[in-house]
């Protein structure tokens, strides 16, 4: 409607319910972004909250721009404020700085829009792996500068080269080569669940899905998830099995020529190997060794963490996960060396088990820990982590 008839429509409500009541407009169904942020303003005298849904990923976008073109007028988004607000406590307190969005589809069919919705609110990187389970074109497109691609040299080389083209035509500022998995190991777990790719129901995932009927009912109705990247041509179908050891020295140097963006080498867990990566002119580099999912004696990646930084020195950037579960942990990867913590599978699992829901309640607990490690240490800033609140035994080990 005309905008004189919004102003009368808020007038009537306001004097209704006085001005110690809040009042608060849900129009996303019918109004544009410009449209908005016109009524919007206009609207400011009767001291109104927004009504934020988004719905998209499109709408996500715009919707930011509403928020920062109304400004100081309130937004009140229900769960969506909620998730802002702890995810931004959660990465300036916690010092992690990096989602990783693989297939993020498994933990339900809007999951992929909460995660974009952080990363473009909050200014933080997020990893689109190749075997995501929507497209690196759609998924840059939704987040802008905050996507950075994992990039899995899966089978022939030439079908790497071709998601490298497509990183840069997208124009991704940041590329993470993967070498932690030269090949996927027997995952004995994964194999009795019948997690395997491309999925296939039977029996077993039938009484699952019984048993988990608003997952299995909100998936299917959006199809079963899988990897968006290789629906380009025929003949390039993901092959979960398919050798990845194409990702070689030569590899590197090569990509390293090619790619002028930023570049990040993740599963570094050998000293020789972080030289030789640092040498080649890499940006970063990943210590991880795949959350332990790939060789069960191989070290745990914290172990390798100390060696690896002084091994490159105090300036080369470390980015860390593999068996961080909570904000102990994270404190110990940070005193160890890291400059960043990922988590992976806690995110997931607490997506997957309730939703926004399950993952504020994680993230809630994950920052309280944090927060009271930091006290138990007499500490009050990420900076002054390091190896001297270790045990001594560990920290005369660390520069």
């Amino acid at each position: 409607g005309k905008i004189e008839d919004d102003i009368r429509r808020a007038s009537i409500m306001r004097n209704a319910i006085g001005k110690d009541s809040t009042l608060m407009f849900d129009a996303n169904q019918n109004w544009d972004v410009e449209q908005a942020i016109e009524k919007m303003k206009a609207l400011a005298r009767f001291d109104p909250l927004w009504i934020e849904e988004p719905t998209s990923p499109d709408d996500i976008l715009g919707h930011q721009r509403i928020s920062n073109e109304i400004s100081p007028i309130g937004v009140a988004t229900g769960e969506h404020c909620q998730n802002r607000v702890i995810f931004k406590q959660f990465f300036q307190a916690a010092g992690l700085q990096f989602c990783q969005l693989d297939c993020c589809r498994l933990g339900g069919v809007n999951e992929v829009l909460s995660v974009l919705l952080m990363a473009k609110k909050f200014n933080i990187p997020l990893c689109v792996s190749t075997a995501a389970s929507s497209s690196l074109e759609d998924l840059k497109k939704w987040g802008k500068d905050q996507t950075w691609f994992q990039l899995y040299v899966n089978g022939p080389t030439q079908d790497a080269w071709t998601l490298v083209d497509r990183a840069k035509a997208a124009e991704y500022k940041t590329l993470i080569l993967t070498v932690d998995v030269p090949v996927v190991s027997r995952r004995v777990r994964d194999l009795r669940n019948g997690f395997i790719v491309p999925f296939k129901i039977g029996l077993k995932q039938f009484v699952d899905f019984s048993l988990h009927p608003h997952w299995s009912l909100s998936t299917l109705f959006k199809g079963i998830p899988e990897p968006k990247n290789f629906r380009y041509g025929s003949k390039n179908r993901f092959d979960r099995n398919a050798s990845r050891a194409g990702a070689n020295w030569e590899f590197l140097d090569a990509l390293r020529e090619k790619w002028k963006g930023n570049l990040i080498v993740k599963g570094i867990m050998d000293t020789d190997d972080a030289s030789r990566v640092q040498n080649a002119g890499v940006d970063a580099i990943w210590v991880s060794n795949h959350g332990g999912r790939q060789l069960d004696s191989s070290p745990p990646a914290l172990s390798a963490l100390p060696k690896i930084r002084n091994t490159v020195g105090p300036n080369m950037p470390i980015i860390f996960d593999s068996g961080a579960r909570n904000g102990e942990d994270v404190v110990k990867a940070l005193a160890l060396g890291a400059n960043f913590v990922m988590l992976g599978r806690p995110i997931m699992m607490a997506l997957a088990a309730s939703s926004k829901k399950g993952l504020n309640d994680y993230l809630s607990l994950l920052k309280d820990e944090i927060g009271v490690v930091m006290a138990q240490l007499g500490i009050n800033d990420l900076e002054k982590i390091s190896g001297d609140v270790l045990y001594d035994g560990i920290s005369k080990n660390i520069r």
